[in-house]
């Protein structure tokens, strides 16, 4: 099966449309938690409970946009692709491996899309779950979840800059700074809101 599933990868050539899309969606995930965090963090104390339903219901309307945004998009570009290549060929591709792979690979595809953030978001909620069942005591479960939003997002930079064949820390130092500067930005309209 996944020897399959890397020969249908190397003759779409979705192997780099996933790995974007994972770094870009996860990066969304990331960063949506994190606003979601800050309005809370900043505004009158909430209860854990609803700050957890907010950011898993954030989380799993990311996983759907992305689960139906890619496939809708991919579905219509490797049709095209195949449809191009059957007119090249003046043949029907359809029973073919290229035609097996122009219809599974949208929905690869459209699951890394949706699962990115999904997973990163849940990862980024953990401290308020150990918090929830009270594992760690006193742990002040919004600043130890901001803190894991800034290191995923590092660690998202770190990435891509891997991939690109950047400076690992120059990327993972960029996309933290992006994330501080979403976060001072929402800090200051709550707080200003609260002061009107």
């Amino acid at each position: 099966m996944f020897d399959r599933l890397r020969s249908f990868l190397r003759i779409t050539e979705s192997g780099k449309i996933a790995r974007r899309y994972f770094v870009t969606n996860g990066f969304d995930g990331v960063l949506a938690t994190l606003g979601l965090l800050m309005g809370f963090r900043v505004n009158v104390k909430t209860s854990l409970d609803v700050i957890i339903g907010a950011c898993l219901g954030a989380a799993v309307a990311l996983f759907m946009s992305g689960i139906t945004s890619a496939y809708i998009s991919e579905s219509a570009e490797k049709e095209r692709e195949l449809r191009l290549l059957e007119q090249s060929m003046i043949a029907s591709l359809d029973h073919s491996v290229h035609g097996q792979a122009a219809r599974l690979m949208p929905w690869v595809i459209a699951l890394i899309n949706g699962l990115a953030p999904f997973c990163l978001a849940l990862l980024v909620m953990f401290p308020l779950f150990i918090a929830e069942v009270q594992l760690f005591g006193d742990v002040p479960p919004l600043d130890a979840a901001i803190t894991v939003a800034l290191l995923l997002t590092f660690l998202l930079g770190v990435y891509s800059g891997r991939l690109g064949g950047r400076f690992w820390l120059w990327s993972g130092l960029r996309s933290l700074m992006i994330a501080a500067i979403t976060a001072i930005i929402i800090f200051a309209l709550n707080r200003g809101l609260n002061v009107q």
